[in-house]
């Protein structure tokens, strides 16, 4: 008898219907899966079996011959997730047992004593259900929570094979996972404050800019003035994900399999920091078959590279595409993917490798050709993609013994108002925040009186300013106007986003 039972394989960040046909004839003892299975689908085999005959049922060794497809064919299957269908496909195709598969998911991977383990990718397979219309999603209890984010499919999360087919059968009943999104917003434990960070006051309002609008920011100072302490501050000023955002981001952890246990959802931005030592295809993405990079995993949060010139510089110059398009595509021969990357990128930097070049009172032991070399890893391409430069220099004992200034959640309040001003400006168009305007948008809303255009006409014409770094210094004075809660963008707005570009 043929079955024909429901599941999902995933492509790049989307997860895609597979039917999983199963014949099984009585006769010779042979088990064999078939359409581009990798090794863990082919050993299943032996799980599969054990798994049916530990929950009760008679197994495909004992009298069978089993053929396993999965259609379409041509489409490369990875992963433990077939275990489950493959299993109720064979109880099905050997009449052990009878169900209607219409309009249901099956995802899971079975344990020799038919216990279901979690596996990767549920809410993408959660995702392609409510897409398709499918009513009922049935998968591992421990992923019911994230599966369930969707609110589309009924999702029943069952402990092991033997809860499922008695749940097919009608034997017992298993209530559907409800997700309450009040969860999504519960208060956040962030590990820095701003309120623990003494003097620095430019840097700061550089990151407040850098949160409120997107921009990305490249700090330099000597060793121990406390850029990274700034950077890993950050996240704790960045409002937290709205539902959309929150499950585009989860579900993209949940591909890569980091979705964390005791709480499977993302709903803050996330903050990601890879070492320099980082190679290229973990920061932008790619292997075989494609995963995401550091890149995609900062997604609507930040990518923070410390020693940023320490990175190859081959490495460096793949991050120019990504920062100007928000996205990155990966190319192979039979496939091509796009991976989506819209971070705020946060970069600290010494001004040299001992880190003291022009230091007001420490002497730097570094030859001329070693500070030419060290700075001429960044690029004049790469750095006129970074919209604000800052100095962190060494602080002083007295800035050290200040009393604390103000904590995250107050700056924080300043970045949801401005976040809000966007939000109201981009309504109508695809877009987030006022790093992400393209050209017709720069013209709609950063209109500036004759002063500041004076002030930028100075600054192209010199040659300090390119006409990348035009638009991006209008896109920074829109940020700045906005925490200000000002309609309109004035001079002293413009005055101070020039200050941050042009040194």
């Amino acid at each position: 008898m043929l079955a024909k039972i429901f599941s999902a394989a995933f492509l790049g960040l989307d997860a895609q219907l597979i039917e999983v046909e199963t014949e099984a004839i009585i006769g010779l003892r042979q088990f064999n899966i078939v359409g581009l299975p990798d090794q863990a689908i082919d050993e299943s085999k032996e799980r599969v079996s054990l798994a049916i005959k530990n929950s009760g049922f008679i197994a495909p060794q004992k009298r069978f011959k089993v053929l396993v497809n999965l259609a379409p064919a041509d489409l490369k299957k990875e992963g433990s997730l077939y275990d489950l269908p493959i299993a109720l496909g064979f109880l099905a195709a050997s009449r052990q047992i009878r169900f209607n598969p219409q309009n249901r998911i099956f995802i899971g991977e079975l344990g020799l004593d038919g216990k279901l383990k979690p596996i990767r990718g549920a809410l993408a397979v959660s995702m392609l259900a409510k897409e398709k219309e499918i009513l009922e999603l049935i998968l591992p209890k421990e992923n019911a929570f994230e599966a369930s984010l969707t609110q589309g499919p009924k999702v029943i999360g069952a402990c092991s094979l033997k809860e499922v087919t008695d749940y097919l059968l009608g034997k017992i009943k298993i209530e559907p996972f409800l997700f309450r999104t009040e969860t999504l917003f519960d208060q956040i434990q962030y590990p820095v404050d701003f309120s623990w960070i003494r003097g620095q006051h430019s840097a700061k309002r550089a990151l407040e800019i850098a949160a409120a609008g997107g921009h990305h920011l490249l700090m330099q100072g000597p060793p121990g003035a406390g850029k990274s302490l700034l950077a890993k501050a950050l996240p704790s000023i960045l409002p937290p994900l709205s539902l959309e955002e929150a499950l585009e981001v989860s579900k993209i952890y949940s591909i890569c399999g980091l979705l964390p246990k005791e709480r499977p959802i993302i709903n803050f931005p996330p903050f990601r920091s890879p070492h320099h030592t980082t190679s290229e295809v973990a920061l932008i993405g790619g292997g075989n078959p494609p995963r995401p990079g550091e890149i995609t995993l900062a997604h609507r949060g930040v990518l923070f590279l410390d020693e940023f010139p320490e990175f190859h510089r081959d490495l460096l110059e793949s991050l120019r595409q990504p920062i100007e398009e928000g996205k990155i595509t990966v190319l192979r021969a039979k496939q091509k993917l796009t991976f989506p990357s819209h971070f705020t990128l946060v970069c600290a930097s010494n001004p040299c490798p001992c880190g003291y070049y022009q230091h007001p009172e420490r002497e730097c032991r570094c030859l001329p050709s070693q500070i030419q070399k060290y700075q001429r890893k960044l690029s004049g391409p790469l750095m006129d993609r970074i919209d604000l430069l800052v100095e962190v220099p060494q602080l002083k004992f007295e800035k050290l013994e200040q009393k604390e200034g103000e904590s995250s959640e107050q700056i924080r309040e300043r970045v949801k108002k401005a976040r809000i001003f966007q939000k109201q400006r981009f309504k109508d168009e695809s877009k987030l925040t006022n790093a992400e305007m393209e050209i017709p948008q720069i013209k709609k809303y950063c209109q500036i009186d004759f002063p500041s255009r004076n002030l930028l006409k100075k600054a192209v014409d010199s040659g300090k300013l390119s006409a990348r770094g035009y638009h991006r210094v209008l896109k920074v004075a829109r940020t700045i106007a906005d925490l200000e809660e000002s309609e309109k963008i004035l001079f002293d707005h413009l005055s101070e986003a020039l200050s941050y570009r042009v040194k």
